[in-house]
C-alpha cells in the first residue's frame, strides 16, 4: 500500500486503504475494511471488514467500528466510540451481511468519547453526540445530543460550536435554518 504509514505494532490487513492515511499501534484494520484516504486510526482501534470508512476520519483509540458501520468523510469518532452490528446477538447464530442492521455516519458528524451507537441508526452531518451517550435512534443534521438514551439538548454550527436561539453561530457567523433532515446552512 503505497502512502499509507502502519506502525510496526499495528495491523492493516485490507487493501483498500487510501494514500496518507496511518494505522497506528496495536490499531488492527481487518480484510474487507474500505478506509479512505488522510485517515487516522489510532492506538487499539478495530475496524471489521465491511466497514467503511470515508476520506479525513479520525478513529481515536480503543474505538470499535464494526462490519454494516459507514461513516462519511471528515467524521470523528472519539475515544472508546462503540458501534454495534446486530441486535439480538446470540454466540451461536453468526449473522453477517445482509443479516446486519447497517449504521450511516453522515460527513461531518463527531461522536465524542465513549458514545455507543446502536445499529440501525442514520447520525446526520455535522451532528454531535456528547461523551457517553448511547444513541438508539436517527440523529438530525446539525443536532447536538447527548445522555442515554442519547436526547436532542441543541443545535452545532459544522465548526462545532453552539447555535444560539436563533441558529446562528457566534464563533463563524454562520447561519442556520430547519429542513427536513434537522438543520441546513443558509
Amino acid at each position: 500500500m503505497t502512502g499509507v504509514h502502519v506502525h510496526p505494532a499495528g495491523l492493516c490487513e485490507s487493501d483498500d486503504v487510501g494514500e496518507g492515511t496511518r494505522v497506528w499501534a496495536f490499531a488492527h484494520v481487518l480484510p474487507g475494511a474500505r478506509v479512505g484516504r488522510d485517515c487516522n486510526v489510532c492506538d487499539g482501534a478495530f475496524v471489521e471488514g465491511g466497514a467503511v470508512l470515508g476520506d479525513r476520519v479520525t478513529v481515536k483509540n480503543g474505538t470499535l467500528v464494526f462490519d454494516g458501520v459507514v461513516c462519511e468523510d471528515e467524521v470523528f469518532l472519539g475515544p472508546n466510540v462503540l458501534f454495534t452490528n446486530d441486535l439480538r446477538p446470540r454466540a451461536a447464530i453468526r449473522r453477517t451481511g445482509d443479516a446486519l442492521l447497517a449504521t450511516v455516519v453522515r460527513r461531518g458528524a463527531s461522536l465524542g468519547a465513549g458514545t455507543v451507537v446502536v445499529c440501525g441508526v442514520e447520525i446526520g452531518e455535522h451532528a454531535f453526540a456528547a461523551a457517553g451517550s448511547v444513541v438508539t435512534k436517527d440523529v438530525p443534521a446539525h443536532a447536538f445530543v447527548a445522555g442515554n438514551p442519547a436526547r436532542l439538548k441543541g443545535w452545532v454550527c459544522s465548526c462545532g460550536h453552539r447555535l444560539d436561539d436563533d441558529l446562528a453561530c457566534a464563533d463563524c457567523g454562520a447561519s442556520h435554518e430547519r429542513s427536513g433532515t434537522g438543520l441546513v446552512r443558509r
